[in-house]
């Protein structure tokens, strides 16, 4: 039997999770990660400004900043197919140049009508579907108990969101919204060039399969499972990163600049801890950190649609990033035990669920608000999702214990 490369390093090198893998491909992965996820959420940040500037609806609000997910969420299944055949570096190269000559155009030719702004963020979309290119990059190279700390890292990359929080407002207020467009060209042209000298394949990269084959995980209730469970704790994470900067202005009246460090504070806390989710997966297992995780956010989403006080909901909303962030590390650490095979696809279509869960939050809260006045119902709506996928993670597992993570010897 062919020995796969991980288990050469690991018999050839000490036992840590830095000799396991390749660290120049997991920094370069993390720095593409980054700034494509500021990009991703640019318009929450800016979604004040513009709306201002267009005239838009709360309804329209919540759609401008929720269709950069769902089109990102669209596209990962389509960077997923890309990684398993021609490799995740030319992916991720290709998706980049596209996000940037996007927000060039953009820039040159300006954003005046609702329209444009869907336009802008489907391309966006582009940079939300680098997590199915920037999380195989790095994973490939690492064996499966560092599994859940390497996609941990990549995946940390999220914090891209706290640039765009601190920074977007503060760029529009001095050189106006629309220039923000071309000033992120430069950082995304920087990561760019740093992400082909660094980044590099893995060397037992699977076969490409004919694309049918592709959707064969979907055959499996477990990769349906996990969909899910990633639809709450991405969802949850980006949804709220897109919508919070709309969410301060209008709920408590702050600055679009003081509403970008609020929802900075939120986001970091988020992205700090996803690495720590992985880790923590690692040790205790995968099920059992998400088990926590849905019961937390729940109760911190609902806390929220009840806060009176900017104090109450700015602390609501860190507790829900927090567990939000870990769950988002924690699913990651079971999808490549169950679907090592088809880790490329899998991550596609897992994104695309986070990124249909961010979808589903950042329109709801904006519909709720147009419709009751309130983002409350929107809330709440996320709150009881997170319950069903608790209920939902208690039915699968101990048939997951028994099966394929007994089998593997890993913790679930």
């Amino acid at each position: 039997m062919a020995t796969t490369f991980w288990q050469e390093t690991k018999d050839t090198a000490p036992d840590s999770f830095w000799s396991s893998g390749h660290s120049p491909t997991l920094i370069a992965a993390f720095l593409y990660f980054d700034l494509a996820f500021m990009v991703w959420v640019l318009l929450g940040p800016l979604a004040p400004d513009i709306a201002a500037t267009l005239g838009l609806t709360p309804a329209q609000k919540g759609l401008m900043v929720a269709v950069p997910t769902l089109a990102g969420a669209v596209l990962r299944v389509v960077n997923g197919l890309l990684v398993d055949r021609i490799g995740p570096k030319r992916s991720g190269a290709i998706s980049q140049i596209i996000v940037i000559v996007g927000l060039a155009i953009a820039w040159a030719m300006g954003v005046t009508s609702f329209a444009g702004t869907l336009a802008l963020g489907v391309i966006l979309g582009f940079a939300g579907a680098s997590f199915a290119i920037a999380l195989p990059l790095a994973s490939r190279w690492y064996p499966p108990e560092h599994q859940g700390k390497a996609m941990g890292l990549a995946g940390m990359g999220n914090s891209g969101t706290v640039l765009a929080a601190l920074f977007a407002p503060v760029l529009a207020k001095l050189f106006g919204w629309n220039a923000v467009l071309g000033l992120a060209c430069i950082p995304l042209t920087l990561v760019f060039f740093v992400y082909m000298a660094m980044a590099k394949d893995a060397p037992d990269a699977p076969a490409p399969k004919r694309l049918m084959e592709y959707l064969m995980p979907l055959r499996e209730a477990d990769a349906w499972w996990l969909m899910g469970f990633y639809a709450v704790t991405f969802g949850g994470f980006v949804g709220l990163a897109a919508s919070l900067p709309i969410y301060f202005t209008d709920r408590f009246g702050l600055s679009t600049i003081h509403a970008g460090y609020a929802t900075a504070a939120c986001v970091f806390a988020g992205s700090l801890v996803r690495p720590m989710g992985g880790a923590l997966a690692d040790r205790v297992g995968g099920v059992k950190a998400l088990t926590v995780v849905f019961l937390a956010a729940a109760a911190a989403l609902a806390g929220v649609a009840s806060a009176d006080t900017m104090e109450v909901a700015l602390a609501l909303f860190v507790a829900a990033m927090l567990a939000l962030g870990v769950g988002n590390g924690a699913v990651f650490q079971l999808v490549p035990q169950r679907f090592a095979a088809e880790i490329g696809v899998m991550t596609g279509l897992v994104g695309m669920a986070g990124g249909v869960g961010g979808f589903t939050l950042a329109s709801s809260l904006g519909i709720a608000k147009q419709w009751t006045g309130s983002f409350a119902p929107g809330f709440l709506i996320f709150a009881t999702l997170a319950l069903i996928a608790f209920a939902g993670l208690l039915l699968v597992k101990g048939q997951w214990r028994r099966s394929w993570g007994a089998a593997d010897g890993v913790r679930i």
